[in-house]
């Protein structure tokens, strides 16, 4: 199963609560403040890895909890710290913070009666430190302006707040609440026993989408039964479906392709577009999003008119598509490929095409018996080269 976009819930473990202790040794009548501090709660961090190609393991683990704080002891001994939730994810992700409401925080058990609640926003901030009356007031405000909503011309999605892309890459998803302090930090000359601590801090929490973009030095687009999975078959190892009939690649595919010199290729099958793929029809966002981080984009037609399609007309409806898609492909450098050139008809469509489509000279290959396959390696091989040279 491959799991291209998810919807996940992630929460920082909470900081512990400090303790309100006194020492008591032997001949010592009336010992000062001993309270420890809380631990600092564990945080839930995202960690990009080249060796995962799907986001299968968030599917099945969509709530990501880290550890909590140990909460403070007596004789100045703090909490254990929670530990850290590492999520490995693979190198492309995007991740959206979802838009979400505030939620009312109850009063706790230990906290002084008439406490006022406060708000918490979906990133699970409130005051570090609450009281009402007695002989201390602190209240620290944590909350971020503007937390839990998106900002101005942010996407529908949410806002973006990370975006993956080296092996090795980190981000803090949810910061770990920080432990509250024991009673023997707020001892004073005026104030030698004091009978309070301070709660741990709430992790931060949230609704989250991830979304995986693949990251690919070339992509392969087309109508279905062009004959990308075929091509791909061809100049790689990779081994996806392969049938005479529409839409026999239902998610991305990936190919290494690989040279006499060791010069290594990426190549992304994105699965057949058609007319509306910029609406979403025939779940075209889910495909056309894999192609945005391609450095070069291939273009495939079939010129045998294998489905009653003019290869003319579809070559100028992927161009359309791309285009109300997001114009900024269209700026990508493209190497059009006539495919299935083996078919007789398939020469006179070239010619036709030619007249039709001014300015493009499509590389005329037939994917399914190696026919100008090598010259195809060779004209990718330049055009990521020069690419990235730009």
């Amino acid at each position: 199963m491959f799991v291209d976009e998810i919807k996940i819930y992630a929460r920082a473990g909470h900081g512990g609560k400090g303790c309100v202790a006194f020492h008591r040794e032997a001949y010592i009548a009336k010992g000062g403040p001993s309270g420890g501090n809380g631990g600092r709660g564990g945080s839930v961090i995202l960690q990009a890895d080249h060796d995962l190609n799907n986001l299968i393991a968030q599917y099945y683990q969509p709530r990501l909890i880290a550890e909590e704080g140990e909460g403070g002891l007596g004789k100045g001994m703090d909490g254990h710290a929670g530990k850290d939730l590492v999520i490995k994810v693979p190198c492309g992700t995007l991740v959206w913070r979802l838009a979400g409401g505030a939620k009312e925080v109850p009063e706790d058990e230990d906290e002084a009666p008439g406490s006022k609640p406060v708000l918490q926003t979906s990133t699970g901030k409130r005051p570090l430190f609450r009281r009402a009356g007695g002989d201390l007031a602190v209240e620290i405000d944590l909350s971020r302006e503007g937390a839990g909503q998106a900002p101005a011309g942010s996407s529908p999605k949410g806002e973006r707040v990370a975006d993956l892309t080296q092996h090795g890459q980190q981000f803090v998803l949810c910061q770990g609440g920080r432990g509250g302090l024991g009673n023997r930090n707020f001892a004073t000359a005026a104030r030698q026993t004091p009978r309070f601590a301070q709660p741990g801090e709430p992790g931060e929490e949230g609704d989250f989408l991830f979304e995986l973009r693949i990251i690919a030095e070339v992509g392969l687009v087309g109508y279905p039964n062009a004959g990308k999975s075929t091509l791909l078959t061809a100049i790689s190892k990779a081994r996806p479906k392969v049938a005479p009939y529409p839409f026999t690649t239902l998610h991305p595919q990936i190919g290494i392709v690989e040279y006499e010199d060791f010069h290594r290729l990426t190549v992304c099958d994105v699965p057949g577009l058609i007319e509306g793929a910029h609406q979403n029809v025939g779940l075209g966002h889910a495909f056309l999003r894999h192609i945005e981080r391609c450095k070069i984009l291939v273009l495939l037609l079939d010129m045998a008119g294998t489905d009653n399609r003019a290869p003319w007309n579809d070559y100028k409806s992927l161009l359309c598509e791309l285009e109300l898609y997001d114009p900024a492909l269209l700026d990508k450098p493209r190497l059009v490929v006539a495919n299935k050139m083996d078919e007789t008809v398939a020469e006179k469509n070239l010619k036709q095409f030619k007249t039709k489509v001014k300015k493009v000279s499509p590389l005329p290959i037939s994917a399914a018996f190696d026919q100008g396959v090598d010259k195809f390696k060779k004209r990718i091989r330049e055009a990521v080269a020069e690419a990235t040279k730009d």
